[in-house]
């Protein structure tokens, strides 16, 4: 092993991060995730579901910074890694790699190859929720996680919220209100640390399958944030 290597894995984020897989503070989110990895979907009933919390997962020295909700029950929950192998990530991935954040357009597993470039993804909540529904004490249980990840990312240039909870869970951390900086589509913030903030409805099937986010909506937003990565003239 290299010291590159041993320092890449004994990095604060990397310790975070298994802190974060073992946590079972929030005893109905436990009993959920457990129970839907234990029983499964039919279309997975082969595989070994992940069943724990979900870390945050990219480059962590990314100026993108991309807040969902929590993790999918047969998504994120199956194979342990944000967004991936379900209707969420197949929407979100291809969009990443079409605007050079990803390697590649397709996420599967966590272990097919996919990197995320100048580009980092959390959630304020590491457990599947039922009905994708977490209540207000867990998400303050489980915002301790989502802070000192933050904390960690100390890159950031442009947060993209997806949807409503992801984007007042962010600005929860920063201490600012929602009142100032309202939820809406396509909304765009300077805030007091001089980075950016903008917001979009979230990837899920809801939106995308019904026509409320489209590829072209959501591809204007990414090309926006490439915009304001661009260095200075």
């Amino acid at each position: 092993m290299t010291n590159d290597l041993a320092q890449a894995q004994n990095s604060p984020l990397e310790q975070l991060q298994t802190q974060i897989v073992s946590c079972r503070q929030c005893p109905r989110l436990v009993a959920w995730r457990e129970e839907v990895a234990l029983v499964k979907k039919a279309a997975y009933f082969e595989e070994d579901y992940w069943g724990k919390p979900v870390p945050g997962f990219g480059d962590p020295a990314a100026r993108l910074i991309i807040v969902g909700l929590a993790p999918g029950a047969h998504g994120s929950n199956r194979t342990g890694r944000m967004f991936t192998g379900d209707s969420s990530g197949n929407f979100l991935f291809p969009a990443l790699f079409r605007a050079g954040f990803a390697t590649q357009p397709e996420s599967v597993s966590r272990n097919d190859g996919l990197e995320l470039l100048d580009c980092f993804i959390t959630t304020p909540v590491r457990c599947v929720p039922p009905e994708n529904k977490p209540t207000q004490l867990e998400l303050k249980t489980c915002s301790s996680w989502f802070s000192a990840e933050l904390e960690l990312l100390t890159e950031r240039k442009v947060t993209l919220t997806l949807g409503r909870i992801g984007h007042e869970a962010f600005l929860k951390f920063l201490k600012l209100s929602p009142r100032d900086y309202p939820f809406a589509h396509g909304a765009e913030f300077t805030l007091p640390d001089g980075t950016t903030l903008i917001s979009s409805y979230h990837v899920s099937r809801q939106n995308t399958q019904t026509g409320r986010l489209t590829e072209d909506m959501f591809g204007a937003l990414l090309e926006r944030v490439q915009t304001l990565l661009q260095p200075c003239p």
